[in-house]
């Protein structure tokens, strides 16, 4: 069952030089992600507990607006995930499992 698409059905997008709707909740896809990977590093990075908090907000608001957008275009079908194969998945389960040794407090973690 390899290169399974995992979609909605396709809905049909005009294809003219100007943007169309799929193109729009793209590219403001593409940004809330950038923002909220930025976010990510503010908050690794803030000294001040208020300023963290106001990033948290906005980063928790970001987050959230990010996942409405996967999730809308997902129900149009402009946003298609790739199947893996389950003897994949169990191989790398079974890789990454073993690093939980690496884990300071007796491998689990906390």
């Amino acid at each position: 069952m390899p290169n399974q698409k995992i979609q909605n059905p396709s809905m049909q997008v005009p294809k003219t030089p100007q943007m169309n709707e799929r193109d729009f909740l793209n590219d403001m896809l593409s940004t809330e992600k950038y923002m909220t990977n930025a976010y990510t590093i503010a908050l690794h990075e803030a000294s001040h507990q208020h300023l963290y908090d106001d990033i948290l907000t906005i980063f928790n608001e970001t987050q959230q607006k990010q996942r409405d957008l996967f999730v809308s275009m997902f129900q149009k079908g402009w946003y298609k995930l790739e199947a893996e194969d389950q003897q994949k998945i169990q191989q790398s389960y079974q890789q990454h499992a073993g690093y939980s040794n690496q884990f300071p407090y007796n491998g689990t973690m906390q």
